[in-house]
């Protein structure tokens, strides 16, 4: 599916995912979409790429993935942008539409993956979230929809390198894992077809590194995130 920025009416979201690829949202942050869908914020993803080729997947086996991983995290709206897998990179033409996207869907917030990253796609991603952010307020111009500025980036973790990273806030997912879980092994293609069945197996991984997040914070499962400009919070009575 590969959405025509022009064609977006929908009341203004909450947050936006920006993906890399189908499932790096889920992998990333699954648990956290659910949970705040949950609470009656409006989210939605867009996947950059179609993730293809991989080499148990097709177009259509990473749509019909796509389809049901969406229906698990019931969210609010889904697109594709039609970059190149495997070829991504921070293009004038790719910052314009990204920012036409970020213009007509009107996310208070970004989610952007991690800024490190051994994948060039996942770090072209970012540096073109955090260019078409700018973009978005031009004036002037030729992209659809009138200038908008999301408040915020924050960055999830969905990386390919080994690293201790240390992140900025942890959220609580443990109330959402199963729909988390779901919307990963929606994915069959990705992370289970062709994987070794001995554990561990990639599914738990998965589930190990929910586990260690969530015991950083006294729960049973958590998601990080980091963060550049400065978090603000109403109340100490909102932390855990």
């Amino acid at each position: 599916m590969i959405t025509d920025p022009r064609s977006i009416d929908i009341e203004p979201l909450d947050f936006l995912v920006i993906a890399p690829h189908p499932d790096d949202a889920e992998l990333g942050m699954g648990g956290t979409i659910a949970k705040m869908i949950d609470v009656g914020m409006r989210v939605g993803v867009l996947d950059l790429t179609s993730g293809e080729p991989t080499p148990h997947g097709s177009e259509s086996i990473r749509q019909a993935e796509t389809a049901s991983a969406t229906e698990a995290l019931r969210l609010t709206w889904r697109g594709n942008a039609g970059l190149t897998n495997r070829k991504l990179q921070a293009t004038l033409e790719a910052r314009e539409l990204l920012a036409s996207f970020f213009r007509m869907l009107r996310p208070r917030w970004l989610f952007a993956p991690y800024w490190m990253d051994a994948h060039p796609d996942h770090v072209a991603a970012t540096e073109l979230v955090e260019a078409a952010r700018f973009w978005a307020k031009l004036s002037k111009t030729d992209m659809p929809g009138d200038r908008f500025h999301p408040e915020r980036i924050y960055y999830y973790f969905c990386i390919h390198l080994r690293l201790a990273v240390q992140p900025g806030w942890i959220v609580d997912i443990s109330d959402h894992w199963d729909q988390k879980i779901a919307s990963v092994m929606a994915y069959e293609s990705q992370f289970i077809t062709g994987r070794p069945t001995e554990p561990p197996t990639m599914i738990d991984r998965v589930r190990d590194d929910a586990a260690y997040w969530g015991k950083l914070i006294n729960r049973r499962f958590g998601e990080p995130f980091a963060t550049k400009e400065p978090l603000a919070i109403d109340s100490l009575r909102d932390l855990i």
